[in-house]
């Protein structure tokens, strides 16, 4: 249980991670002049999967990526898969939530609470791939087009947001732990046919008791 509460926990906290470089646009940074001429003008482009913007100390300007046809194949294809990624961590939660041992549900099993539970590490996972592949492939994309300067803060998110992810996942996936407090339904089925068993009294007991007296 323990061990299934901290994967949950690393996994909501990854799963934020995500949401927050998904929604921000400091993916990488660009200068579209000679280092040493950015760094002594102080003017710095950011571009993420839906803006670009360019930073200085008078200004402040971003331009939104809204031709989605002519964006570049890397951003398009990262933009899919943090989307997927933000919007699996949803089922994903409400499934780890419902296998807890402390969320009881009618007709409920710990094999099925095991079955939700496993189900939930595997789609944390799963956005844990989406998250690595798309934080790795933006950066090596946005180098090859128009040079790459540095990350951004988004990109830090995004990778912690998948690592967590990803350890949370398969702390949930490969927890075996069974609450020893809620028997399955065949063992409540035993469990009830031996209280209702009584043992019939002994007749030969009964009939030496009857001459004694």
């Amino acid at each position: 249980m323990c061990r299934q509460l901290t994967g949950g926990a690393a996994s909501c906290a990854g799963w934020v991670g995500i949401i927050v470089a998904t929604a921000t646009s400091d993916w990488v940074r660009t200068c579209d002049y000679a280092l040493a001429t950015c760094v002594r003008m102080d003017e710095l482009g950011t571009r993420g999967l839906w803006a670009e913007c360019v930073i200085s100390p008078a200004l402040y300007h971003c331009v939104a990526l809204s031709q989605l046809l002519s964006l570049p194949a890397y951003v398009q294809t990262s933009r899919a898969l943090m989307i997927c990624a933000c919007l699996l961590g949803l089922p994903a939660m409400l499934l780890v939530l419902m296998s807890m041992p402390c969320v009881r549900l009618q007709n409920d099993t710990a094999s099925i609470k095991q079955r939700r539970a496993c189900v939930g590490g595997v789609l944390f996972i799963l956005m844990a791939l989406c998250g690595v592949v798309s934080t790795v492939w933006f950066p090596v994309g946005a180098h090859r087009e128009e040079g790459l300067m540095s990350f951004g803060f988004s990109l830090y998110a995004g990778w912690v947001g998948a690592g967590l992810c990803l350890l949370g996942g398969a702390a949930i996936l490969f927890c075996r732990g069974v609450d020893p407090g809620y028997p399955s339904r065949d063992d409540r089925f035993y469990y009830s046919r031996q209280g209702a068993t009584a043992t019939p009294p002994d007749a030969h007991a009964n009939h030496a008791k009857s001459e004694r007296v």
